[in-house]
């Protein structure tokens, strides 16, 4: 095993990210690329499967070449992908998903907003399956994508020989087997792997009966040995035919793996990224209306997995900084300094902070700007914003990306509180993703739930729970267990200020009523149509 390293592939929502790790989890080597990104329509968000590929070639070349290894020493691959959907032909080729467009633009990306009437009717069945996603589906997911195709491009239907998770879309490119992982069809196709099967009554109410033969017939658990790659996809990764490739995972998911393994109950996993996702392992199976799940051996083997999350987490961090006044003046200073815009304006924040004790006492945020995934379960809810004053400058910024970072932490501790009160033990909150390079926003996360923060010496904990996978794929380990107790280095902790525990409390209540306030808004203003 010395000789021996394994990749891990991480697809985000815009960029691929290839790492290569040693049996100890080092990380040698680190690789990205960009991948775009296509808005044909209003809610819609696609993306090509061409270029995702070959940007993972790409990085994978970067990364081996900068480890100085020789491509015979990589053993194992492991995929992680965003919950996007890809349409492809019975020559793997892409199919256009929205009418008009090209055909490589064949994904609908889990962001994509497009299938709202879809989605409604998918949970106006009532189907006894719907209580395992928190009794609803969400627009996030696959059915009601699949669905809206049918309904609206049913050229594309008809001809889609497959239609993939992306995790799953990229295992079949590598390696040409036609297979789809427990992962992705339990979390994001309403499979229910604790009984093996999809719901009849659910796929006949939805008239997606003939969805069955658009998916895999093989359906792989976690970190399994999906094939070894083609020798293109040897070629196109500058590696050996005798790579193990493991079964896909969701990108949050194999964050997941890397939190959780060694500890797997009590630890409430926080995957930050442009969305959040909040997982945590059960041995029973905990219904938690609002929140999806559970879920069965779909991250690791033997428990129930919930998952919690907010559509908007990074993305509303770096929203709110493009649309403040001063937010071209912040990028332009950061890059005559050479750093970061997050690391100026957490500067602003501190100066702020020395003139003024808790500078967002009376400036309040609503962080549902794209829709609340949990616990309200509601994809057409909206942001909102209470205190403004005529602030301009610096101060304004600060003070507005402060209560921003708050806000999402609220919707944090809410998706805790919601799951405690139905039963999950939370002992510890670890956390991986975008948050770990702000130090500021960690300790809000902190702070705000009450929690400490626990993080892990790799920074880039979702590409090493693909590595995981893929190591267990190749039989480097005997399990996901075994793998993570050797591979994940617990790191350091941010401890939350007691200090401060009065409030955020009073604080959080607000973030809570702010919710009943816009609601009794939207009801004024639509009244005649109730």
């Amino acid at each position: 095993m010395t000789t021996c390293f394994f990749l891990g592939i991480d697809i985000g929502s815009a960029s691929v990210r290839a790492g290569v790790f040693d049996a100890n989890g080092q990380r040698l080597a680190f690789a990205t690329r960009a991948i775009s990104q296509f808005r044909p329509a209003e809610a819609r968000v696609e993306q090509s499967s061409a270029e995702i590929w070959q940007q993972s070639c790409e990085a994978v070349r970067e990364a081996v070449a900068s480890a100085g290894l020789d491509a015979g020493q990589i053993v194992s691959i492991g995929f992680d992908a965003t919950c996007s959907l890809v349409a492809i032909d019975k020559n793997g080729n892409g199919l256009a998903v929205s009418p008009g467009e090209a055909d490589d633009h064949n994904i609908i990306m889990w962001m994509d907003h497009r299938a709202a009437r879809e989605t409604q009717l998918i949970n106006a069945t009532g189907d006894r399956a719907l209580k395992y996603t928190g009794g609803e589906v969400s627009i996030e997911m696959e059915l009601p994508k699949a669905l809206w195709l049918k309904n609206h491009h049913p050229q594309t239907w008809q001809r889609a020989h497959r239609l993939l998770d992306l995790a799953d879309f990229m295992v079949w490119k590598a390696t040409g087997e036609d297979v789809a992982s427990l992962c992705t069809l339990t979390c994001k196709w309403n499979y229910l792997a604790h009984e093996q099967r999809f719901s009849d009554t659910l796929l006949a109410a939805a008239g997606l009966e003939a969805l069955r033969d658009k998916i895999p017939p093989r359906i792989l658990p976690p970190a399994a040995r999906a094939g070894t790659l083609t020798p293109e996809a040897a070629q196109a990764l500058g590696l050996s035919t005798q790579v193990v490739v493991a079964s896909g995972m969701i990108d949050a998911h194999a964050g997941g793996v890397a939190l959780t393994g060694r500890q797997p109950q009590g630890t409430l996993a926080l995957i930050s990224g442009t969305s959040n996702c909040h997982l945590i392992c059960s041995e029973a199976a905990i219904m938690t209306p609002g929140v999806w799940g559970p879920y069965w051996s779909a991250m690791l083997p033997g428990y129930w997995l919930t998952e919690g999350g907010q559509s908007a987490a990074g993305a509303l961090v770096d929203w709110t900084l493009q649309e403040c006044s001063t937010g071209t003046e912040l990028i332009t200073q950061a890059h005559q300094r050479g750093c970061h815009p997050v690391t100026l304006v957490n500067e602003w924040v501190a100066a702020l902070e020395t003139r003024e004790n808790e500078p967002t006492a009376d400036l309040h945020i609503l962080a549902d700007h794209h829709g609340n995934r949990s616990p309200r379960a509601r994809p057409d809810a909206r942001g909102s914003i209470c205190g403004l004053q005529l602030e301009r400058g610096e101060s304004r910024v600060a003070r507005q990306y402060l209560a921003t970072l708050q806000a999402i932490a609220y919707g944090t501790r809410h998706i805790i509180e919601v799951m405690q009160k139905q039963g999950h033990i939370i002992a510890r909150l670890a956390l991986c993703g975008g948050a770990t390079h702000n130090p500021l926003w960690m300790r809000e996360y902190a702070d705000a739930t009450g929690y400490d923060i626990h993080l892990l010496q790799e920074e880039d904990a979702v590409t090493l729970g693909s590595a995981i996978s893929g190591a267990v794929a190749c039989q480097a380990f005997p399990d996901l267990a075994a793998a993570t107790q050797q591979m994940v280095r617990p790191g350091s902790r941010v401890v939350a200020n007691p200090a401060r525990k009065s409030f955020h409390d009073r604080k959080y209540q607000v973030y809570l009523q702010m919710w009943e306030h816009q609601q009794a808004l939207n009801r004024l203003m639509h009244k005649d149509n109730a």
